[in-house]
């Protein structure tokens, strides 16, 4: 059957949260968008959504959405790609269109990638990825603990290591800001990013800085950040955990997860979420699983060559 495929707007966020909350009970088995984390990507600086977003419809029925942006620096761009099970069609005619217009952002940077995130077991047939030369580049694991305000109390913290938030001082947000920076740099698919930049790209500029804290190790300075929020409805997040590489090996990623859990138990959360590289160097994988949290769901990044001839 025939679609329409027409541009987002930011009227139309509700019910592109309705499609990706369908996704997600087809992917994972619940709802777990919340309607602010989709207006942030509609209202994202680097998005015209005249001509980076699609939706498309079919008798009035939103059937796909798909978001294309460029704020990775030259030779990257980065999609969002949703479709109900069972149409292949629509969702075809948005990769399509995804590439063409990704290949234009490349413009003079000539040949770069387009990437794209999805669960390993998406609504997406994947035929239609791999037969437009997608490839698989990474895996991801959501993982998830369960929370007790009685049992998650806040643990004794390494010897000589100090914690401070974030929330009065400027220059400690812009210090957990270089902490991030200077511990994920060798992570795969970090782009380094100057602060305001990078407070755009994580969707920070109403974060609650009391639930970012900086670790201070005496004889050492600033050891270690701990970036978390708490503005989805599923679960507290934790978005960063970064320990300096001349400090690992001291216990203080693992304090730092406990104190996590402590603060989100006591704020009466009753889950806890963060997202990791199966492949991480650091070892964050078992200390994750040391710490209790298991697997929710795993997502694979896929990768597109771009070639600007097509």
């Amino acid at each position: 059957m025939s679609f329409i495929v027409r541009p987002a707007g930011p009227g139309d966020a509700a019910d592109i949260c309705a499609l990706l909350n369908a996704v997600d009970v087809a992917e994972i088995g619940r709802p777990e968008t919340d309607l602010a984390a989709v207006e942030a990507d509609l209202n994202h600086p680097d998005v015209d959504l005249a001509t980076d977003s699609w939706l498309a419809f079919q008798d009035g029925r939103l059937l796909a959405y798909a978001l294309v942006w460029a704020d990775s620096g030259p030779g990257r761009v980065d999609c969002d790609h949703y479709v109900l099970p069972g149409h292949p069609g629509a969702a075809a005619a948005l990769l399509d269109r995804m590439a063409v217009r990704a290949r234009a952002m490349g413009g003079a940077a000539g040949p770069g990638v387009l990437r794209l995130q999805l669960n390993v077991r998406p609504t997406l047939d994947l035929a239609l990825l791999t037969a437009r030369g997608y490839r698989t580049v990474r895996r991801y694991q959501v993982m998830t603990r369960a929370l007790e305000r009685a049992a998650d109390l806040p643990p004794a913290p390494p010897e000589g290591l100090t914690l401070r938030h974030c929330a009065t001082d400027e220059a400690d947000r812009r210090r957990a800001h270089a902490l991030v920076e200077e511990t994920f740099a060798a992570h795969f698919g970090h782009v380094d990013r100057a602060y305001e930049p990078w407070l755009d790209h994580l969707d920070a500029r109403d974060l609650d800085w009391s639930l970012v804290w900086i670790a201070s190790l005496a004889g050492h300075g600033d050891a270690a950040v701990l970036l978390t929020r708490d503005d989805r409805t599923s679960m507290g997040w934790v978005s960063h955990i970064g320990v300096r590489k001349e400090l690992r090996g001291r216990g203080v990623g693992g304090f730092l997860l406990r104190h996590g859990f402590a603060a989100y138990a006591a704020r009466g959360r009753d889950t806890i979420g963060l997202g990791v590289d199966v492949h991480n160097e650091t070892g964050a994988l078992g200390l994750y699983e040391a710490h209790g949290m298991r697997l929710h769901y795993a997502v694979d990044t896929w990768e597109l060559a771009l070639h600007p001839q097509g």
